[in-house]
């Protein structure tokens, strides 16, 4: 199945703990159908210094979420929405909200 999110997209969580909750997507891992979420799903995470400079003690970052779980945000609906794919006259593919029936641009 073609994922229909990319990088830079702005989604909304629509189920889990931060159910509601808006980011953008800082990386999508296609594979493994999950995608991280700019301060969404927050974990601490313990960590030593590796290196001179390199900070340690408990760091806050934001963990993978499944790709079933956000679903892209579409701001002229003022909510989410499924994403289609309309082919044009010239061959070329976009993305359209299924809610607003707009396109959708390369990155929100």
């Amino acid at each position: 199945m073609a994922l229909k999110l990319r990088k830079g997209d702005t989604v909304i969580v629509i189920a889990g703990d931060d159910r509601g909750k808006t980011g953008r997507v800082l990386s999508v891992d296609a594979e493994k159908q999950r995608v991280v979420v700019e301060k969404v799903n927050m974990v601490k995470r313990h960590t030593k210094a590796r290196r001179q400079g390199m900070q340690s003690g408990i760091i806050e970052k934001e963990a993978p979420l499944h790709i079933s779980n956000v679903q892209l945000y579409d701001a002229k609906a003022g909510r989410g929405t499924r994403v289609g794919v309309r082919v044009l006259p010239d061959g070329r593919r976009e993305r359209v909200s299924r809610a607003s029936g707009e396109t959708l641009s390369k990155a929100e």
